[in-house]
């Protein structure tokens, strides 16, 4: 079965390109098809450049380039420029290379102009010593030929002086194919090789040139090297020219150690008529004088190269001046050798510290393109390894570990990670630990409700409320309202030392004892020993008198049998507040005993506050502890307030909230239900607290006789 390559990733770029999201995604599209809409338009209606249609062209492909180039940088900095790698190299290119690039483009050029100039200006300065030289030959046969006595104002007179002016000037050796022009008045004569006198009618210098005149001069097709001399001899002035054309043989002395060398005409005479067709048809028409062609190189290290050289020329005919090019091409080793001809073995040595210099240079370069990289290796490492650390963390694996190397601040981030990775594994069991605290935590609360009273027992002469606001999951208060017959009830409250989880395991140990032992307080006496409920040389319920025989059970008896159980069951620094009050309706008697905890208050109708001062040791503290009990009698509308130090307790910056600001909330709201009294405290205790923590159980039972 053949298997079909997967083109989705094709299917995906082409949906992208046909239908960009973005703004300059559409607009690059749109002007890109348009673009080539108007060029096969332009193409089919052969358009000219300036037209309508070309210039709408041009503007709509210059919208595609802008947005194709914003878009194409835009991929580049999401995509290629998003690894630190390729932002490292590239930040080394432009620090490290750009500058070296720069600068050796910028040498570069330099040579090669410095080294174009000075080609140029030793063929022109060649030149310029023959023009002197020619310059001074013409003056030393003008001051001869004017020294000469005068026979006459005839041509054979002036044909014998010339002759012996120019016996020993004009030759070949020297300057080959150089002639000697006079004028004497309106006749010119010309001097060549050989002596030969020939009269001609040749144009006459420049009205431009008044004086001596020595310098490149263009006259018909030739460029000349030309000196003129003007005197004056037995009152007629005297006109001596010596001319000599510049020809490939006297160009190439002039560049011998150099290369090659080309004249260029001016721009002017490139389509004169007397040249022939225009330079595109014959590129020749174009070139004055060349030389031989530069012969190859041996070496690849030593390329040709030319370099182009503007100088005066003047027109003979016109007498305007021109310019005129030369160029020269050349080699290094041809100029190393003019440069350094006088030098001798000096030359070499230079040239070897030169390369000792250039290859130190690369090592130094190579060596810092080797340090660059490894550094950049190891950062671009240590951010991979750091990326593909938090992938791992990412999907849960928290046990992936990176390998540090080295000792830099790269190696410590590595091993930050890892110390982070470790801390996440320990934080993530603390929390599953928290989390299963937590739910034991919500378990314990669940338990503990129950143990609160869901239906509040009335009497006919009394009724009941309770409220209890934990500090945290679980609370350290108790309170319990137990029926014990159907005219009796017990009215229990504590307040467990500590909080948390032991605080609660030991209130439902005191809500259990309380709960076990109050049946007995039901009694008139306390049962035989048969009962079960007590056994010789138990110390558990301390109900007996100094004998066997039965005594009427009492709070004081049922706290002292309380506090030796949970001395027994519980550790030493363990014990808890309480207060146990049994309210008998037939008598409204309230018989009470309290075992340290804070008095609670009794609110007579009239509004007058009392105590219930009478109070005892903490239970589960000491063994064998003895308690009392009190008794006062409830008169209808007479309000019993217990609560816990959680109430009284909690500060904030005006201080304590206090028993007086309770029994103030009292005082004003002692007539309302008792779950309005109760919700009117709690609310006043937590908004003196405000924003702060809850520092303790706030537990207050309320009830009210009628």
């Amino acid at each position: 079965m053949i298997k079909l390559p997967d083109l989705s990733a094709l299917k995906a770029f082409v949906n992208r390109t046909l239908r960009p999201r973005t703004k300059w995604g559409r607009v690059t599209l749109w002007s890109g098809g348009l673009s080539v809409l108007l060029d096969s338009q332009r193409w089919y209606v052969g358009s000219a450049p300036g037209s309508m249609l070309a210039i709408l062209a041009y503007t709509v492909t210059l919208v595609f380039t802008v947005c194709a180039l914003r878009l194409t940088v835009r991929w580049v900095r999401l995509h290629v420029m998003w690894r630190l790698r390729h932002r490292l190299i590239i930040t080394y290119l432009f620090i490290g290379v750009m500058p070296i690039v720069l600068l050796l483009t910028m040498v570069g050029v330099s040579n090669y102009l410095f080294a174009g100039q000075f080609a140029d200006y030793v063929a022109i300065t060649n030149l310029q010593s023959a023009l002197r030289h020619l310059d001074a030959e013409n003056d030393a046969m003008a001051s001869r030929w004017a020294s000469l006595p005068l026979s006459g104002q005839s041509e054979k007179s002036l044909v014998t002086g010339l002759s012996t002016v120019a016996a020993d000037m004009v030759s070949a050796d020297r300057f080959p194919g150089r002639t000697v022009t006079v004028w004497q008045g309106d006749e010119s004569f010309t001097i060549s090789a050989g002596n030969k006198l020939v009269k001609v009618h040749s144009a006459r210098a420049p009205d431009s040139i008044k004086g001596n005149f020595s310098g490149f001069v263009f006259d018909g097709d030739l460029l000349h090297l030309r000196a003129v001399k003007r005197f004056v001899v037995g009152g007629q002035q005297r006109i001596l020219i010596s001319d000599l054309p510049i020809t490939p043989a006297l160009l190439q002395a002039s560049t011998a150690h150099l290369g090659s060398a080309t004249l260029v005409l001016p721009p002017d005479r490139w389509n004169d008529s007397r040249r022939g067709p225009p330079p595109r048809s014959r590129p020749e028409a174009r070139q004055l004088v060349q030389t031989e062609p530069l012969a190859s190189s041996s070496s690849r290290f030593d390329p040709a190269f030319s370099f182009p050289s503007l100088f005066q020329v003047l027109d003979w005919e016109s007498g305007n001046w021109q310019s005129c090019a030369i160029i020269v091409v050349t080699r290094p080793s041809l100029l190393y050798g003019a440069l350094f001809a006088f030098t001798g073995d000096n030359a070499n040595l230079l040239l070897r510290g030169l390369m000792i210099i250039a290859i130190l240079l690369g090592l130094v370069e190579l060596a810092a393109l080797y340090i660059g990289i490894r550094l950049t290796r190891s950062m671009t490492r240590a951010v991979a390894e750091l990326y593909r650390a938090t992938e791992h963390i990412n999907r849960g694996d928290l046990t992936h570990r990176i390998q540090v190397r080295g000792s830099d601040q790269l190696a410590e981030l590595q091993q930050s990670f890892n110390s982070m990775s470790e801390s996440l594994v320990k934080l993530l069991a603390e929390q599953k630990r928290m989390q299963q605290m937590e739910s034991e935590l919500a378990i314990a609360y669940e338990v503990q409700n129950a143990l609160f009273p869901r239906e509040l027992p009335e009497l006919a002469s009394l009724e009941v409320y309770g409220v209890c606001r934990p500090a945290r999951s679980v609370s350290g208060d108790y309170y319990d309202f137990i029926p014990i017959s159907s005219d009796k009830l017990l009215v229990a409250m504590g307040d467990i030392s500590g909080k948390g989880i032991s605080s609660a395991l030991l209130m439902a140990t005191a809500h259990a004892f309380v709960r076990a032992y109050s049946p007995v307080l039901g009694m008139d006496s306390i049962p035989a020993l048969g009962t079960g409920l007590k056994s010789k040389g138990d110390r558990s319920l301390s109900f007996l008198g100094d004998g066997d025989a039965p005594s009427r059970p009492s709070v004081g008896m049922l706290m002292s049998s309380l506090n030796n159980q949970l001395f027994r069951c519980t550790s030493q620094e363990k014990y808890a507040t309480m207060f146990l009050g049994c309210y008998d309706a037939e008598l409204r008697e309230f018989n009470y005993c309290n075992a340290g905890h804070l008095p609670p208050l009794i609110v007579g109708a009239n509004g007058s506050f009392s105590r219930l001062d009478t109070s005892g040791t903490v239970v589960g503290l000491f063994d064998g502890a003895v308690y009392g009990e009190s008794m006062i009698m409830m008169q209808p509308g007479d309000l019993f307030v217990a609560f816990s130090d959680g109430v009284t307790e909690p500060e904030n910056e005006a201080g304590e909230f206090g028993e007086e600001r309770l029994m103030a909330l009292i005082q004003e709201h002692r007539h309302q239900p008792l779950s309005r009294i109760g919700e009117v405290i709690t609310g006043a205790v937590a908004d003196w607290i405000g924003e702060a923590e809850q520092p303790d159980d706030v537990t207050v039972v309320l009830a009210r006789a009628r």
